[in-house]
């Protein structure tokens, strides 16, 4: 059985249970050995295991249950959102926001409010009579898409989407710098055509309108 043989010794038993759980030694909702059997079992301390088993709780893989014992609650550990974010490629962005957006657009035409269209048809002016310059372009567009996504009313869309803006702001800047122009009257339309469909709450049009929009900038950059 592999045993810590490097520092940080907490960092390294962690890895070493993590990977245990991953090859199925313990299953989803099982519980582990106690902290004894398992100090014992990486050759560390039991003050260590514990340390160990801290940090694998904090990334949601295992849960301490008072009097119980400790158990498995994930059988991986989510990767850090930025790090996949970073590696990841300007299409593959594009693809989840499409089928986090569209599903967006379908719910705020469902759940929008009265101040939430207000929201969206301020964004929407603000895209139209945006300053000069790419960036503030991509800035007013950008602020148009996050009104419609609050109005779904729903917050991990919403984290999903600010999460997304940041690995997808150069790459939209250098796009039109490229191209020279921001899409003009055509582009304007189908975001009023999206503001529209919202406002008459035709879930299956905004869903449309969001998802034409996108597919069409995936078949740009890539």
């Amino acid at each position: 059985m592999a045993q810590v043989q490097r520092t940080p010794l907490a960092d390294q038993a962690a890895d070493i249970l993590l990977d245990r759980i991953r090859s199925g030694e313990w299953g989803l909702g099982q519980k582990l050995p106690g902290e004894t059997t398992l100090a014992a079992q990486l050759g560390i301390g039991r003050s260590t295991a514990r340390e160990a088993i801290r940090q694998l709780a904090g990334r949601g893989v295992l849960s301490t249950r008072q009097g119980a014992g400790v158990f498995v609650t994930a059988l991986d550990a989510p990767e850090d959102w930025d790090a996949v974010l970073r590696r990841t490629d300007i299409v593959s962005v594009i693809e989840a926001r499409i089928a986090i957006e569209s599903e967006a657009a379908a719910l705020a035409a469902e759940r929008r409010t009265a101040a939430d269209l207000r929201g969206i048809r301020r964004a929407l002016d603000g895209r139209r009579g945006h300053a000069p310059g790419i960036e503030q372009h991509v800035d007013a567009d950008t602020a148009f898409h996050r009104s419609v996504i609050a109005a779904a009313h729903n917050p991990i869309l919403l984290d999903l989407f600010d999460g997304f803006t940041p690995r997808l702001r150069q790459a939209m800047i250098d796009m039109l710098r490229l191209r020279g122009d921001d899409g003009g009257a055509d582009d304007d339309l189908r975001h009023v055509r999206l503001a529209d469909a919202v406002a008459a709450r035709d879930s299956r049009a905004a869903a449309a309108e969001s998802r034409s929009h996108l597919v069409d900038l995936a078949a740009v950059l890539s």
